[in-house]
């Protein structure tokens, strides 16, 4: 069995491995920390849940350890969720060498994070606009002394048109620094921002395009339109005490549903770009902590974020594109552990059911299940449909 050791990392940094449970290497982190320890640029295609976090964490703790420098690493992700979750993970394995992390992201008051930055991090770890308003207004904020710098779901923040932010923020960057590019998937956008910035890099792709896990169950129901969120509630109440997280298309949706199964009598809550980023904080912590077992998301949430032990991803509404099932579903059945998919088809997802299905080199398997549970809870669902109906109108004409 291969180890950390045995990839080069230091006794030091092996033992802190071990002690937070990290017992060996998964195959991403085989194949990149040496290349990484050797000082060399890298891309890494894996999918979610396969250890990218850790693949460059530990390269960059141990050069810490080795020489500590101010502004040593700069790690840019898509979503401000996904950047305190990764300091969380640095903090974890670097307090201990006094290793000092910035988190710079928007959706939070600018003063604190300018206050981050004038105590000299070794570690910033940001997101794209955020780090160019603090570049163009914090004298103190300077680029050219980063030695690694690290993009992490490179496709997700491509998708969303940061070609700007990236060009302020390659300008600033040494031509000599150390790159890792980390994604789920391989696009074309990622083959043409490498050969912007990164040095002959190592590619490593540990899994066959949008492949699912083998762990996971993938499941869809067919039914009409306008039954769905009665057919939700029956999968709570199917698999209640798991831990579900469903995925909606929309903010507005979001709410909807999780006010519906609130007045149900559901532990729910919800995650999407509307909300203040500290009610997003509360209602994903309180998720990860169990004390609500039911989160409705939109797929802010369904890439990279470590939500450990969810046991079952309901497709509410499917997603736009065939691409993004696999990051959603990627949230269950992670680390070797089993997990399962439901998907609720119309005759309106029929197209885009086959699509992912041709996508992914698999067909669903139709959920069995007793019709008489579904009816028993017809009447109810639908009159406390009607009340969130009226009062969300109410709030609105308010």
């Amino acid at each position: 069995m291969v180890t950390f050791k045995d990839l080069g990392i230091c006794e030091q940094l092996n033992r802190i491995t071990v002690s937070l449970g990290y017992k060996k290497p998964t195959k991403i982190q085989i194949f990149t920390i040496p290349h990484a320890l050797n000082k060399k640029d890298i891309i890494g295609y894996a999918q979610t849940g396969s250890g990218k976090t850790i693949a460059y964490l530990l390269p960059i703790v141990q050069n810490l350890i080795i020489r500590k420098s101010i502004f040593n690493s700069l790690i840019i992700v898509p979503a401000r969720e996904l950047a305190f979750q990764i300091a969380s993970h640095f903090e974890a394995f670097g307090n201990i060498f006094g290793i000092r992390i910035a988190v710079v992201v928007g959706g939070i008051n600018a003063g604190p994070q300018k206050a981050l930055i004038f105590m000299n991090p070794h570690i910033l770890i940001s997101t794209p606009g955020r780090l160019v308003d603090h570049l163009a207004k914090t004298i103190k904020l300077k680029l050219d002394k980063i030695s690694i710098f690290v993009l992490d779901e490179a496709d997700r923040l491509l998708h969303l048109d940061f070609k700007k932010e990236f060009l302020i923020i390659l300008s600033e960057l040494s031509r000599t620094k150390q790159s890792f590019l980390f994604s789920a998937t391989m696009t074309s956008k990622i083959e043409k921002l490498q050969k912007n910035f990164m040095k002959a890099p190592v590619k490593i792709e540990i899994h066959q395009k949008y492949k699912a896990v083998k762990t996971l169950i993938q499941n869809y129901i067919f039914i009409p339109r306008k039954f769905k969120e009665i057919y939700f509630v029956f999968l709570c109440n199917e698999f209640i005490g798991s831990s579900i997280l469903a995925f909606v298309d929309t903010q507005k949706y979001a709410e909807k549903i999780t006010l519906l199964v609130k007045l149900l009598g559901f532990k729910g809550g919800c995650i999407h770009g509307g909300l203040k980023q500290s009610k997003r904080f509360e209602n994903l912590h309180k998720f990860k902590l169990g004390e609500i077992k039911l989160l409705i998301a939109t797929d802010l949430a369904a890439r990279g974020l470590d939500i450990p032990c969810v046991d079952l991803v309901i497709n509410f509404d499917l997603p736009s594109f065939a691409k993004e099932y696999i990051h959603r579903v990627g949230r269950t059945a992670r680390a070797g552990n089993s997990g399962r998919a439901i998907n609720l088809i119309t005759q309106y997802d029929v197209s885009s059911c086959q699509k992912i299905e041709s996508l992914i080199g698999e067909k669903f398997i139709e959920l069995k299940y007793n019709p008489k549970f579904v009816l028993e809870i017809e009447k109810t669902v639908l009159e406390t449909k009607k009340k969130v109906d009226s009062f969300l109108r109410n709030l609105t004409n308010d």
